[in-house]
């Protein structure tokens, strides 16, 4: 019996949950006649994890992403949403010095993918004449992929995320907005930085915390294009 091939966006996850956040949010009873904008992201990934256990502004490497927004009432925005940059550190940048003398680094690629919901503060709706701004949080759920440059045992480099954090954005001048936020991405791996799981030596110097998990944040400037449906009579 001949068994038909999935198609590409199936076998890879990160495109599938991008998919699947468009088709939701395209197909939401409220959401027909509602503003549409396409955006684009710039900042940086801070790290959470065994060599940098607190957010450390040094440690925020380049980052950015595109998005797709609905602005399904004043209220509620859904976003489907893409990312990618790089996150490490550093032992030898620690004030800790037991980490000091361990002296590890690591640098790792990451790629994202998420759907989020987004609650508006204030009513975010189209004014043509006065100000349209307001803060925001978000929370939802992606698919994240990472690569570090060096792997010293096999384990998963792909799983889910839980995306959350806080935001601002301004409708500076029709269809043009800007935006800046901040979130986590709380992650269920402690492989980010290539040190983690269960202890594959005995040296306890080089052995991470199996307790916790990795994760790591997103600070972002982000410039947004709105379109606008013309009602005909």
């Amino acid at each position: 019996m001949k068994v038909n091939k999935l198609p590409d966006t199936v076998k890879n996850p990160t495109i599938f949950i991008l998919l699947m956040g468009i088709v939701l949010v395209l197909t939401s009873p409220k959401a027909h006649g509602q503003r549409i904008e396409l955006g684009v992201g710039l900042g940086g990934y801070s790290y959470n994890g065994d060599i940098a256990p607190q957010f450390q502004p040094k440690n925020i490497k380049p980052a950015g992403s595109l998005f797709f927004r609905y602005n399904v009432n004043g209220a509620l925005t859904l976003r489907a949403e893409i990312g990618g940059g790089l996150i490490g550190a550093k032992d030898s940048k620690s004030k800790s010095p037991w980490q000091q003398q361990r002296n590890m680094e690591f640098r790792t690629r990451i790629l994202e993918a998420s759907t989020v919901a987004e609650y508006n503060f204030l009513d975010f709706v189209d004014k043509r004449f006065a100000l349209n701004w307001t803060p925001y949080v978000f929370g939802g759920i992606g698919i994240l992929s990472f690569k570090p440059n060096i792997s010293t045992s096999d384990y998963k480099t792909n799983g889910l995320i839980l995306p959350f954090g806080v935001g601002v954005k301004y409708q500076i001048r029709r269809p043009w907005g800007v935006g800046i936020e901040f979130g986590t991405r709380k992650t269920f791996t402690d492989y980010l930085d290539n040190l983690g799981g269960d202890p594959t030596n005995t040296v306890k110097l080089l052995q991470g915390d199996p307790s916790t998990k990795d994760k790591y944040h997103y600070l972002r400037f982000s410039l947004t294009y709105t379109f606008y449906r013309v009602v005909c009579p």
